[in-house]
């Protein structure tokens, strides 16, 4: 097979991966966890309840997915920052990339299945394994990020994975004050001051 056929393949199977997560949190939102089955959201996507396992162990799962890319993402954009920005500057722009946020001042809010889906994870007990795992994946991927870019070691040096902990612990600080903030607040502003705080007394090494 050659690489443009396998090419397309793996964007076909990532396309179906993506719509089958989105549909899952779509309905989930809509009619509660626990009145949705597999064959409700295979039949969304228009494929089999078979194909939807081939993806999916569980619709919990499927949920998490939508969080878990977002946050991995994190990482990719993070080593696409330019090698002279300083590390909390590409944290924070790479953080806030991922989130819609970069554009102006954080007037553009990210996209509301997303946030359908963070409020289902942090109000469902039945997401919230599901959840922790997604921010254990992210979180290692982002120190092995920051371990390349500050020359430390992932395996050996404390500071990347200290790093990667405290960014994940501030966007949620960050996602969670958004959710339940009493007036509308933009999300943008939260983020930054998080992740300004951090860099403030977590100094590269």
């Amino acid at each position: 097979m050659s690489d443009e056929r396998m090419g397309l393949r793996e964007r076909k199977k990532q396309e179906t991966r993506n719509a089958l997560s989105w549909a899952a949190v779509r309905l989930a939102a809509e009619r509660g966890l626990d009145a949705v089955r597999v064959e409700d959201i295979a039949a969304e996507v228009c494929v089999s309840p078979r194909t939807f396992n081939n993806y999916f162990a569980s619709k919990s799962e499927a949920i998490a997915a939508r969080h878990l890319e977002r946050a991995r993402q994190i990482a990719v954009e993070l080593r696409a920052r330019p090698e002279s920005e300083p590390l909390w500057e590409a944290i924070t722009n790479a953080t806030l990339a991922r989130f819609g946020l970069s554009e102006g001042t954080g007037e553009r809010e990210p996209e509301q299945q997303w946030l359908d889906g963070v409020r289902l994870m942090v109000s469902e007990p039945a997401l919230r394994g599901e959840f922790f795992k997604a921010n254990a994946m992210a979180d290692a991927e982002l120190a092995a990020a920051i371990a390349e870019r500050t020359g430390t070691d992932v395996e050996h040096d404390l500071y990347p994975r200290l790093v990667s902990g405290a960014v994940g612990a501030a966007m949620a600080a960050a996602i969670g004050h958004w959710l339940h903030a009493a007036e509308p607040t933009p999300m943008a502003p939260l983020l930054r001051d998080a992740l300004h705080q951090l860099a403030s007394g977590l100094p590269v090494p």
